[in-house]
């Protein structure tokens, strides 16, 4: 059951939404409701504006910040082995910066403040050059401040100069991603003075008497005494949810009904991103199969599925074939289930099908909290009585390790997994029995990794965090404590990530590519952002292959802001 507080202004947020749309004049709502193409810009040369941008997506008309007057920003489309210019103007009064995400550039093109650029000054322009060697979806964005937040973000497509490995008929851009009314700077605010500030979900009365009536009455009890000890919840699933943003497609919230069209019989490409701040999307089109053909720009043996979790600054592509003279909802849920993002694919202009209802959201479990050892089920599963004097200490360390001893001293560290478990066979919690939904292990490359070297050394990393403080960092560290992680140019290395807190972490390396050991050898997954579960552990094989200072960060913009950023060099 959902906080009656939260599903009120939750519905007056969708009734304002809904209502300034139809409130409109028919020819403006008729051409909201046409096949919505974003502006697409192509060629080689660039001109983008970084600027102020008038935004209503959340019931009340503000500003926001955009590229070229647009929110989202356009479409930029490339071709595969050009020199592609693209010079930004900075029209704000503070600096700015545009990072492409994903897209490997000499180290003074990849657009980070500090690393790699000064940043572009108020009235300033800078010039961005480089030669394109890739092909796929990708997306752009700021990587100053908060800039990313309030709307400077856009999509890539790159177009492969040998063609396409999978054909189709029609192809569109679905970017989701997360916007909110209130200032990114009080958002930090209230998350330092409570983490939990947004969570609306917390277990009430109600779902005491339903888990005592599943599991007992002194399970039940133990359960709520325990979890109280550790000064965790399990319901913490994102840090912040539906009662402070609106979940948007393509710059739409979901009464704006973003549709694209097809004919019955045609095979539609259509290209996912999330380029939500902190937002993790569960992402079906109900009633329509999808086989995904590409995970980050880089071409997957295609598998198909129902749903796919994307994490924050993911893209995946997909093909879909609809058969039938009729409507399908493109579904976009929050992982927390506390909002939705939506479209429409439909034959004829207009047209919608029924808005699915959201899943049960999902519970942390033990396995989340770094005890793969146990029961995958919650801990409302779990038989406190048998495992007595348990205490905040033992539930984060079952033993003692030096490892753990040291981690448990930093200030930034609340939690730390003994027992990880790799869990890439499987997507995470929240979903219905009997949904195919993709797992990393159903991603093999379409072509074996052009490095066959094996690693030279592994470098372990763990992903902490302090919820009550609001601190993120790598082994405990924020940005401004830890050292460079250095690599030798041309060096082969294996990353070995290790998640200790109960949130999940999409980790991007700017820069070189990271190919994810899910067991297909040869043909590992090429990506550039990797979502890493709570309590899992996992590796990725990297080649230095390009010099620079490359930044390393979680993409979860608030968790980055706060400390979970680490610099990559390569002499």
């Amino acid at each position: 059951m959902m906080d009656p507080v939260f599903e009120r202004r939750r519905f007056m947020q969708s009734v304002a939404a809904i209502g300034a749309f139809s409130g409109l004049p028919w020819p403006l709502r008729r051409t909201l409701a046409a096949p919505a193409r974003a502006p697409v810009l192509s060629g080689t040369e660039f001109e983008l504006e970084i600027g102020p941008v008038a935004m209503n997506a959340a019931g009340r008309p503000v500003s926001g910040t955009g590229i070229n007057g647009q929110i989202p920003a356009p479409i930029l489309r490339w071709r595969e082995g050009d020199t592609v210019t693209l010079a930004v103007t900075n029209r704000l009064s503070e600096r700015s910066s545009i990072h492409w995400h994903g897209i490997r550039t000499p180290s003074p093109m990849d657009g980070v403040p500090g690393l790699s650029f000064a940043g572009i000054a108020p009235g300033e322009t800078f010039v961005y050059r480089f030669p394109v060697h890739q092909s796929g979806t990708y997306w752009y964005h700021s990587h100053s401040g908060f800039q990313e937040q309030t709307g400077v973000y856009g999509p890539i497509v790159i177009v492969p100069k040998g063609g396409y490995a999978q054909a189709f008929d029609r192809d569109y851009v679905v970017m989701l991603s997360d916007w909110s009314n209130e200032s990114p700077d009080t958002i930090v605010s209230n998350l330092k003075f409570q983490s939990d500030y947004y969570n609306f979900n917390q277990r009430t009365v109600s779902t005491f008497f339903d888990d005592a009536q599943r599991n007992g009455l002194a399970d039940a009890v133990a359960d709520r005494l325990e979890w109280g000890k550790m000064r965790m919840s399990p319901t913490d699933i994102l840090d912040i949810g539906g009662v402070a943003y609106a979940y948007l497609l393509n710059g739409q919230p979901p009464g704006a009904n973003w549709t694209a069209l097809f004919r019955p019989g045609e095979r539609v490409r259509v290209r996912f991103i999330n380029g939500s701040s902190m937002s993790i999307f569960d992402v079906r089109i109900d009633g329509l199969p999808m086989t995904v053909v590409q995970a980050d720009g880089n071409d997957v043996i295609p598998v198909t599925v129902d749903e796919f979790r994307i994490s924050v600054a993911e893209t995946y592509d997909v093909i879909v074939r609809p058969m039938a003279d009729r409507a399908y909802t493109i579904f976009a849920q929050v992982e927390d289930r506390t909002g939705y993002a939506r479209g429409t694919l439909a034959p004829r202009a207009g047209m919608t099908a029924a808005i699915p209802p959201m899943d049960p959201r999902p519970l942390r479990t033990m396995t989340d909290m770094g005890m793969g050892g146990m029961d995958h089920g919650s801990m409302s599963g779990m038989d406190m009585r048998s495992m007595p004097g348990m205490d905040h200490a033992v539930m984060s360390g079952m033993s003692a390790s030096p490892e753990a001893k040291k981690l448990k001293g930093e200030v930034g560290v609340d939690n730390v997994a003994e027992t990880p478990t790799e869990r890439l066979d499987r997507a995470g919690e929240g979903f219905p029995p009997g949904r195919r939904v993709l797992a990393y292990g159903d991603l093999r490359a379409a072509r074996p990794g052009t490095d066959p070297r094996p690693p030279s050394r592994d470098i372990t990393l763990h992903l902490t965090g302090n919820m009550e403080r609001f601190i993120w960092g790598f082994d405990g560290k924020k940005f401004s404590e830890a050292e460079p992680i250095v690599l030798q140019r041309g060096e082969r290395v294996r990353f070995v990530l290790i998640n200790d807190s109960m949130m999940e972490h999409p980790i991007h390396l700017h820069g070189l590519w990271s190919e994810l050991e899910n067991g297909h050898g040869a043909y590992r997954p090429y990506k550039h952002t990797i979502n890493v579960k709570p309590g899992e552990k996992l590796s990725y094989l990297v080649t230095a292959d390009e010099p620079g200072r490359w930044a390393y960060h979680c993409h979860l913009l608030y968790h980055m802001e706060m400390g979970m950023f680490r610099e990559v060099r390569v002499p």
